[in-house]
């Protein structure tokens, strides 16, 4: 795995401009630009979707009579959730959310209720409807904000570039491709073709990341209980 600072030299050779030695130094504008267009692409790679190296299951457990819980309390590194992945652990009870803000309204406010845990994400907090039962384990999957391994820390995991050894969490060929697009556009060049580059072979890994669907080899039936053999078989959580 190569670290930031490998990645930022690969990409200078290749558009033929002078390596940068170290990116947070502030010796030369030169690196300034390389540590700033490696930071866009990482964020910009974060916000583009729900890739597996992200994707993490958080728990809450929850406390009696409390409807708002801070996310940053029990799940410090979230960054946004994957909906539907909601459950109570201990019944394997789906939990019904992120409700819209009309149902929260007229269920709270026009006694308009329905059954079923329910929620919304506001403020950096969990809110429930109403107060779920003590001690309630609540799981969920969400994508993770970190984007690097600090590779002086043993490999921890962090949501910013700070150090010349930081490695992204990302493909590095596809970080080094949005760093390459990016530092001719910073330095007023023409980035199209790079930057088409770059499209085509985001698009690929993150599609190639999604889950998929089982591929059972057998007669399909009514039932919807398949049996023999299955081919990439789909990831349960």
């Amino acid at each position: 795995m190569k670290n930031i600072l490998e990645i930022c030299q690969e990409a200078a050779d290749l558009s033929a401009t002078q390596k940068p030695e170290d990116l947070f130094a502030g010796r030369s504008q030169q690196e300034s630009i390389f540590q700033s267009v490696a930071k866009d692409t990482l964020d910009g790679l974060l916000r583009y979707g729900d890739w597996q190296e992200l994707t993490k299951e958080g728990c809450l457990r929850t406390v009696g009579g409390h409807c708002n819980y801070f996310i940053k309390d029990f799940c410090p590194d979230f960054y946004c959730l994957l909906n539907n992945t909601v459950y109570v652990r201990n019944a394997a009870e789906k939990v019904i959310g992120s409700i819209t803000p009309e149902q929260w309204m007229k269920e709270k406010y026009f006694s308009i209720s329905s059954l079923g845990l329910k929620f919304k994400i506001q403020n950096g907090m969990f809110k429930f409807l109403t107060p779920p039962p003590d001690n309630m384990k609540i799981v969920f999957l969400y994508r993770s904000a970190n984007i690097v391994y600090d590779a002086a820390k043993g490999y921890e995991e962090k949501t910013e570039l700070t150090r010349n050894t930081d490695i992204p969490i990302f493909d590095e060929f596809l970080v080094k491709k949005g760093i390459i697009w990016r530092w001719y556009r910073r330095n007023g060049m023409p980035y199209e073709e790079e930057y088409n580059e770059y499209q085509r072979e985001l698009k690929s890994r993150f599609g190639n990341g999604l889950a998929t669907q089982d591929i059972p080899l057998h007669y399909a039936s009514e039932s919807n209980f398949p049996s023999g053999v299955i081919i990439n078989a789909a990831k349960k959580c």
